[in-house]
């Protein structure tokens, strides 16, 4: 369900995320996005899309922002935090969101609008409901009792930490 409270500070920072999104842009760094992540009423991470000028197609602004604020946080539990995104995230970004632990996500875009202007979220989403033989890209599994191992050594460390 879709919450529609919203304050003064989250219209704030919104707009900051759309000022990113077409700071980005402009510059050439990549798509229209923009995103930041607030902890305490202050933006503790700021970014926008950068692929095309870092190659990365992992450079999305949500990454980015994300990656801002744990490095001036000095967490990667961001537990306490909202992102501010100039549009709905893509399935990488809303997995990083969840993986951050992000409390709340605001937005502006849809992912039908990013659909319109020719970017493939919606069939991004389509292919993570597939079963994995569905998918339109080829998936192989191998050496899996190897990999287990290592899995098998993770669950029976004693000092690792739960993330």
């Amino acid at each position: 369900m879709l919450n529609k409270t919203c304050n003064e500070k989250d219209r704030e920072f919104i707009k900051e995320a759309i000022k990113l999104s077409e700071k980005g842009m402009d510059g050439g760094f990549g798509g229209p996005f923009g995103a930041v992540v607030v902890k305490d009423e202050k933006i503790a991470g700021k970014g926008f899309n950068q692929v095309l000028s870092g190659n990365d197609p992992t450079a999305h602004a949500e990454i980015v922002a994300i990656r801002d604020a744990c490095k001036h946080l000095k967490t990667y539990d961001l537990s306490g935090c909202a992102i501010y995104v100039s549009c709905e995230p893509c399935p990488m970004c809303l997995s990083a969101i969840y993986w951050a632990n992000i409390d709340k996500v605001y937005f502006a875009n849809t992912k039908e609008d990013a659909d319109m202007i020719g970017f493939r979220d919606d069939f991004l989403y389509g292919e993570i409901c597939k079963p994995i033989e569905d998918r339109q890209k080829p998936f192989f599994q191998l050496s899996r009792d190897e990999a287990l191992e290592v899995f098998t050594r993770w669950a029976n460390k004693p000092d690792r930490l739960k993330y």
